[in-house]
């Protein structure tokens, strides 16, 4: 068991090697430390299909069984099937998962009841101090009658819920690729879908832990080459792709071409605010300049925030958003507890598609309007310095405007740029955007040269 949990903890999940870093019986006092934070009665668990998410789980829920809370375990699902759970039962709820990580990784994702996140200042500093002081002698005994354990199977309600937030009964016939990497999707995709008019081409819907065809983390080109190729073999109307634990969706069109997260974000922004005459929509400051602009268009008011998830979750509470979204392909919906799911912005994809006679292309082009960088890393030795640097050359410029909201972001009227420093690696992470090739070419290697220097 390792001693020194503090890197096990990123953003608002645990994560480590499994099981140099990361076994059993540290996951039950994960559990005691978790329902002692959050003062649960009752809490729900599920799992994803690594091959250590099984034992992770079950000795989380002994452990919070073993201090007098009723656990439900819904077994295998998607990270946002479990969102669903805690939302539609009002419980804390732990996801068992490592998300897009390689094979040897296996973590937790936790939230309050109603799918509330559990950030850094929002329990899981507290969450990781307990089990840390716990470490040697265990968690201290408990006087509670220890909680029950049983078992419920959510995927039909969950599918269910998802298909009654989006009207998809005059769609025309569309055939979908979806790739599913061998990651949750797999579990969920047929009986989300099920009864729909689609045709579905499935890849990869094995559950297979050890990831045999390829990464789950469709964020790297990488890993939907081969949705790509299907997606013309079939003469499919667009491709989808989930990541591992299936809270993420990623669209190819119908000439296999990606389609931005940032285009999905502002086509899903335009449908929720006609759904709901208006209302606040969140974006992160790394999506496109679209974003926002589709957002007034449609009547709606954009709101910028930080990159992450618990900054996400926490704007669209105290803002009221209708829906939220960001670069890395995160969907967040008020009618969803304000929770991440790719899924439901699948459907609208569906919904949108098969709504209109035209191709996916044409569709999402009104979306898609700038030359975006994507997201470049450096290896630097000084992330503050690097950083100073970058400021220093642009401080000053004629018509641009410099702010710090995240890292640093500098705005020109044809361009702009971010870079943010990594928390847990020696990297800066830039990503920029321009009206053209050619600009967005130049701004972006500029900035390189300066992060590189």
């Amino acid at each position: 068991m390792t001693a020194d949990l503090s890197q096990l903890v990123k953003a608002y999940d645990v994560r480590g090697v499994v099981p140099d870093q990361w076994d059993e019986p540290l996951a039950e006092l994960f559990g005691a430390a978790f329902v002692q934070v959050t003062g649960a009665d009752a809490i729900v668990i599920g799992h994803d299909m690594r091959p250590s998410s099984p034992g992770l789980s079950r000795a989380f829920a002994r452990g919070a069984a073993a201090r007098g809370v009723d656990v439900t375990e819904i077994g295998l699902c998607s990270t946002d099937q479990l969102y669903y759970a805690s939302g539609a039962f009002g419980l804390p709820g732990a996801m068992f998962t490592a998300s897009h990580n390689p094979a040897q990784y296996n973590g937790i994702k936790m939230c309050r009841a109603g799918a509330a996140p559990v950030g850094q200042d929002t329990g899981l500093a507290e969450i990781r101090q307990l089990a840390e002081s716990w470490l040697d002698s265990g968690a201290p005994a408990s006087d509670a009658t220890p909680g029950t354990i049983t078992r419920r199977d959510t995927l039909e309600d969950y599918a269910a819920y998802l298909r009654a937030l989006v009207d998809l009964t005059s769609i025309r016939p569309l055939k979908v690729v979806v790739d599913a990497g061998n990651g949750m999707g797999g579990h969920t995709v047929p009986t989300v879908f099920s009864g729909l008019p689609l045709e579905l081409v499935p890849m990869y819907f094995e559950l297979d832990g050890t990831f045999p065809n390829h990464e789950a983390n469709p964020l790297d080109p990488a890993n939907i080459v081969d949705l790509q190729k299907r997606v013309r073999e079939e003469g499919a109307d667009l491709g989808i792709a989930f990541d591992g634990d299936a809270d993420r969706c990623f669209v190819v069109d119908e000439r296999g071409e990606p389609v931005s997260p940032s285009a999905i974000t502002a086509l899903v922004a335009a449908r929720e605010l006609a759904k709901h005459g208006g209302g606040t929509v969140i974006h992160n400051l790394i999506t496109s300049w679209s974003v926002p602009e589709v957002v007034r268009e449609h009547g709606g008011t954009p709101v910028r925030t930080r990159v992450g998830h618990s900054f996400i979750k926490a704007e669209m509470a105290s803002s009221g958003a209708i829906f939220g979204g960001e670069h890395s392909a995160h969907y967040y919906f008020r009618d969803f507890w304000n929770a991440d799911t790719g899924m439901l912005a699948a459907l609208h994809v569906l919904a949108a598609l098969g709504g209109q006679d035209g191709p996916l292309s044409g569709l999402v082009a009104e979306f898609d309007r700038y030359v975006g960088s994507g997201e470049i890393n450096s290896t630097v030795d000084d992330q503050a310095a690097r950083l100073a640097a970058v400021r220093a050359a642009y401080e000053g410029r004629e018509g641009v405007t410099i702010d710090e909201l995240d890292g640093l972001t500098v705005t020109a009227e044809d361009a702009w740029f971010n870079v943010r420093p990594s928390n847990t690696e020696p990297l800066l992470r830039l990503n920029a955007e321009a009206r053209d090739e050619a600009t967005m070419t130049k701004v972006r290697d500029e900035v390189l040269e300066i992060i590189r220097g």
